[in-house]
């Protein structure tokens, strides 16, 4: 797994706060985000939450509704 560091230089780089760092995991919110990032015993966040905040960062907007719409094809119900 990467390291607390690792992704508060991610965040610094991007010039995010909290949220929007969690809005680009795909998690609830700052609290969620320092859980991978703070604490005694910070969580390790899974290869595919990093292949989604990845994704978003290297993706165009093109790109990523063509994702959306073969997960749509495949039968998914985005909301």
């Amino acid at each position: 797994p990467q390291a607390t560091e690792d992704l508060e230089k991610l965040k610094s780089e991007q010039g995010h706060t909290g949220n929007q760092m969690a809005e680009l995991a795909g998690i609830a919110g700052n609290n969620q985000w320092r859980k991978y990032t703070g604490g005694a015993a910070p969580r390790a966040m899974s290869q595919q939450m990093l292949f989604y905040i990845a994704a978003q960062l290297t993706l165009t907007e093109d790109e990523l509704t063509q994702i959306v719409a073969k997960m749509t094809e495949i039968g998914v119900q985005i909301k």
